[in-house]
């Protein structure tokens, strides 16, 4: 096949990736009106919400099915692998550690639902429908690891410079480094883990079953 081999460039796989790429878009868009319609300024309501993976990564969402929709050559099995396994780390984080812990507005419960719940499952119905199997490596998911490794550091930074944490699993004010650590580690086996059950679920749908 043509552009990478996709089979995301037929007209029903293109309409289910525009749902994917407009829920994401209207969570962060209900997420920002839902702070900026209050004491926050439009500048500090963005700086607020590029501090958390769920806005990050459902922007990665975002962008990756926006270049789906209008057929994108970065838009790849690759890549599509890396933000399933991203979006459903943020699904899966929420429901388990962090669902109940906030009580949410009208406007914030509309865009929790989009960006924790309809976004990852959307995306994992694109990825089992649409997108070519066969081509993800053992290896993928090491380097699609780096992407929340990287958003760990940042929180960290950021959190030790405004003492503030975006999440309280890595609130090192408050629970201490080694269970910082801990709990990090912890996340990052598990997402591996998860991201070779990916891989081993690409291999056997695409028909491969040696490395």
């Amino acid at each position: 096949m043509t552009q990478a081999g996709l089979e995301t460039h037929g007209t029903a796989a293109r309409m289910l990736a525009a749902l994917v790429a407009l829920a994401a878009w209207a969570g962060i868009a209900v997420h920002f009106h839902a702070l900026a319609d209050g004491p926050a300024t439009w500048p500090a309501a963005l700086w607020a919400l590029a501090g958390y993976l769920t806005i990050t990564t459902n922007l990665l969402v975002a962008i990756v099915f926006t270049g789906v929709v209008i057929k994108a050559r970065f838009a790849t099995p690759w890549l599509l692998g890396a933000t399933l396994l991203n979006i459903l780390l943020v699904g899966v984080v929420y429901g388990l550690l962090l669902q109940g812990l906030k009580e949410l507005t009208a406007g914030s419960q509309l865009a929790n639902i989009l960006l924790h719940r309809v976004t990852p499952a959307l995306t994992t119905v694109f990825w089992l429908a649409f997108v070519r199997k066969g081509t993800l490596t053992w290896r993928a998911p090491f380097v699609w690891a780096l992407y929340p490794l990287f958003y760990l550091a940042y929180a960290l930074v950021r959190g030790a410079t405004e003492a503030r944490y975006p999440y309280p699993f890595i609130d090192v004010a408050r629970i201490g480094w080694e269970q910082t650590l801990a709990n990090s580690a912890s996340i990052a086996l598990a997402f591996v883990a998860a991201g070779e059950v990916l891989v081993w679920l690409d291999r056997r749908l695409g028909g491969k079953t040696s490395s």
